[in-house]
């Protein structure tokens, strides 16, 4: 009896840790307001571009990302980007996304047709240096055991 109870206490804790990572989805209305609209990925940066490929969204090269397009619609959090690099990989989807009030963005890349709720994998980056025409999307990523910044400069089209 002893080890069903021992069981069931740490199927709890197990429950409680997990829970307290997830991310807030308190919305930022502000941000998002500003983000509406068409939008282009100018530049990515990130120390030892020259040497470190980063595969973005487990899609394609960060490089192939420069002059993706991206359309935020504020008041439903959804939109689509599309990839159009020569040279790149070819692709276009919708997205769902919101930024919280801790300042993260939160993306899903989503397939044609798809519900948001029904995927379960998305993108957590946080939102620096907005302004009304352009703002950065920063991922960390992990280089050599060592934390690192990718910086995705976005610009307003129009």
């Amino acid at each position: 009896m002893k080890k069903i109870i021992l069981l069931c206490t740490l199927a709890v804790l197990m429950f409680a840790c997990k829970s307290t990572s997830v991310t807030s989805t308190n919305t930022d209305r502000k941000a998002q307001v500003m983000m509406k609209g068409d939008w282009v990925i100018s530049a990515v940066t990130y120390p030892g571009s020259q040497y470190i490929k980063v595969n973005t969204f487990q899609l394609a090269d960060s490089e192939c990302f420069i002059g993706s397009t991206w359309k935020f619609i504020s008041n439903n959090n959804k939109g689509n980007m599309a990839l159009t690099k020569a040279n790149c990989v070819s692709f276009s989807s919708p997205i769902t996304w919101f930024v919280n009030n801790d300042g993260q963005f939160i993306l899903k890349i989503l397939d044609a047709g798809e519900k948001a709720r029904k995927v379960r994998d998305g993108y957590i980056l946080r939102l620096a240096n907005q302004t009304e025409t352009s703002f950065q999307l920063i991922d960390k990523i992990d280089v050599g055991g060592k934390m690192t910044d990718v910086v995705y400069q976005f610009q307003k089209v129009n």
